[in-house]
């Protein structure tokens, strides 16, 4: 599959950037331009000639490709990482930052041996050839421009908008460490349609249109640029950009004591301060110990568990399918995984899956009609699940695809009193009998009409989604909250939700999910229909794995010795060890308020002890393993489960009710 890079060409003009130089080289000027002639027409065309553009045209050739043509308006590596020489640090936040790092370290000694060039890039090593460069003065301060993104993290891959156009910039000082990396992986990405590793938090399509504000961008990126140095406590806000994308419901619940954090752009409730709790406070905290929330956050998973608790969860993307024959039906069977010919009114939970069966999406799937279908998303997935539909959809005239996120306020009601607020309201009987579970249906609320209700709630407690057209939100917002009073109702956040998830062994799309994981390695069988009547994306893929069986697994950890009060916490990213021997890392943790332990959710992997390959992992492999996770240098016991144990719980019995060695193994 052989793509373009779109641009427009300029004639090469050597010997000037971005500050005067003497070339120190006699005969010709440097001044004096030369014409360099231009194919009529390239494999690939790749703008600029700095750190990126020739690691990008490297590895292209390296693969195989010999039709590249490299564009530079000044000269070759002349672009703002040349002023940062000796700045390559493999110490960084994220796994593939990581990656890059220490692929491009390795490459530029791999360079030296190729191409004779001396690549020392620690100040260090060259301190040792030349000591006395301790004594120099500074003459010159350079003054030069640079790239810095919203998020920190630089960007890398193809346009939502334009197909074979790809993208490599942003890199935020740290050209020089992520160079190679980067560039291998954005031409694997150009050669073979993916790259070898999990970038999406390097993506492009992690950002929209509301990010290219001037405003917005002015004024994150003074904010970035010393955070990049800053040390960064969990769940940590940005504070610049905020309140862009609002629910209708946002004043309302600000009012009720709502502290907020940001997602695509969107303010979503992370908990709500009561009137009693210092909020100033609350703000400041910054620990990565027991946080000052605990408490709070446990109020609202109790009355999750007790009575009932509305979480606004308008941010998730929202989209509708529909044809005016079989078109819409057709399209989508082949995007997903499960079966979606289901009796209308009934919900699926599906993965949208690439060639290789990992996940480019995790949702749900509402059948509305026979020829209509409405999609709920994770909110980051708005660019970049737009863009696949896109691009696997035909261009019939017969079938429309509606971005409907902006339509639609969701309340996501909880507990097990929900069933007698909705009903109540609604005039209706919501009992399992007469609504039965994944079902959807359009009900009145109070006055309001055209309300989607869905019983599901995205956390394996009872309770319903209601999606509500904007102009209704306020009216039916406050009516279960009015009519909700006499069942104990309150709002709760995210940070109860991502609890109440976690212990129930529920991944999400980004941080336990990605798009080299695939349903089989995720205990996710039962959304796959290998024998639904007609062929899927990554369906052959799955056949393979499920024959050849799966080299990682999604294990859930009960942590058995850790002190809550006391300890580091689990955050994500902790290292697993089974039976002493690393087998993998943590992907997310939350503490479970119904076991009264820390949940961690982690890949198990089968690493041979004398080679380091990668082996089949499988059930009994999970079970007869002893483990342990490290936090920061401490290990802390951990019982391994392929299942969520909180099944077998009440909440109301106390952790020394509960013997965790008695359900090893089970």
């Amino acid at each position: 599959m052989f793509f373009r890079l779109l641009s427009a060409v300029r004639r090469q003009r050597p010997g000037q950037g971005w500050q005067n130089r003497s070339s120190g080289r006699s005969g010709a000027s440097a001044a004096e331009a030369h014409s360099v002639a231009l194919p009529a027409q390239a494999q690939v065309v790749i703008c600029g000639g700095g750190i990126m553009g020739t690691s990008v045209a490297y590895h292209l050739s390296k693969m195989g490709w010999k039709d590249i043509v490299l564009l530079e308006q000044g000269r070759l590596a002349a672009g703002s990482t040349r002023f940062c020489a000796g700045i390559l640090s493999t110490a960084r936040h994220l796994t593939i930052e990581q990656k890059m790092a220490d692929y491009s370290n390795k490459l530029y000694h791999q360079l030296e041996q190729e191409t004779g060039i001396q690549t020392e890039p620690l100040l260090s090593s060259l301190l040792r050839r030349m000591p006395d460069l301790e004594t120099l003065e500074i003459l010159k301060l350079v003054n030069c421009p640079e790239t810095f993104t919203p998020d920190m993290r630089c960007i890398m891959g193809e346009s939502p908008s334009v197909r074979g156009y790809f993208v490599l910039a942003g890199m935020n000082s740290a050209g020089l460490s992520f160079g190679g990396g980067a560039g291998r992986y954005l031409a694997e990405w150009m050669v073979h349609g993916s790259p070898s590793e999990n970038i999406w938090e390097l993506d492009l399509k992690r950002f929209g249109a509301l990010q290219s504000s001037r405003t917005f961008l002015r004024h994150r990126v003074m904010e970035v640029m010393p955070l990049l140095y800053d040390l960064k406590v969990p769940r940590w806000d940005f504070q610049t950009g905020r309140q862009l994308r609002t629910s209708p419901l946002y004043d309302r619940l600000d009012a009720q004591g709502a502290r907020w954090m940001e997602k695509h752009g969107f303010e979503r409730p992370k908990y709500f301060v009561p009137p009693d709790k210092d909020l100033l406070a609350l703000e400041q905290s910054k620990t990565f110990y027991k946080p000052d929330w605990f408490e709070i956050v446990e109020s609202e998973v109790k009355c999750c568990k007790e009575a009932v608790c509305v979480i606004d969860m308008s941010s998730f993307t929202k989209f509708e399918i529909t044809s005016t024959g079989d078109q819409a039906l057709e399209v989508l069977q082949y995007l997903f995984s499960n079966d979606l010919d289901v009796p209308v009114g009934h919900i699926v939970h599906t993965g949208m899956l690439n060639q290789g069966g990992g996940y480019e999406n995790d949702c749900s799937v509402a059948r509305l009609s026979k020829r209509s279908f409405f999609m709920i998303s994770p909110t980051d997935q708005q660019v970049h699940c737009w863009a696949w539909l896109k691009k696997h959809m035909p261009e019939d005239s017969n079938l429309l695809l509606e971005d409907v996120t902006w339509k639609y306020t969701a309340l996501n009601l909880i507990g097990p009193r929900a069933v007698d607020v909705l009903s109540e309201l609604s005039y209706a009987p919501m009992t399992p009998d007469h609504f039965p579970s994944l079902f959807c249906k359009e009900m009145s609320v109070g006055y309001a009409n055209g309300i989607r209700v869905m019983s599901m709630t995205h956390t394996g407690e009872p309770g319903f989604m209601l999606y509500i057209p904007i102009e209704y939100a306020l009216h039916v917002y406050n009516e279960v909250m009015s009519v909700g009073q006499k069942y104990g109702i309150r709002n709760a956040g995210y940070y109860a939700l991502r609890s109440l998830r976690i212990e129930k062994f529920f991944a999400f799309w980004g941080q336990d999910l990605n798009t080299l994981t695939t349903p089989l390695e995720c205990g996710r069988e039962s959304r796959v229909k290998l024998e639904k009547g007609m062929d899927f994306i990554g369906r052959d893929a799955l056949l393979q794995q499920k024959q050849n069986g799966v080299y990682k697994r999604l294990t859930m950890f009960i942590l058995d010795d850790h002190d809550t009060d006391l300890d580091l916490w689990p955050w994500w990213g902790e290292p697993i060890y089974r039976n002493g021997q690393y087998a993998g890392k943590t992907t997310s943790s939350a503490y479970s308020y119904t076991l009264e332990r820390h949940v961690c959710l982690g890949f198990v992997h089968n690493f041979s002890e004398d080679t380091g390959e990668e082996q089949v992992v499988t059930a009994d492999f999970i079970n007869r393993g002893e483990y342990e996770i490290d936090i920061a240098g401490h290990r802390f016991q951990a019982k391994a489960k392929l299942y969520p144990v909180t099944s077998l719980f009440t909440h109301k019995r106390r952790k020394e009710d509960v013997e965790l060695s008695d359900l090893h193994g089970k």
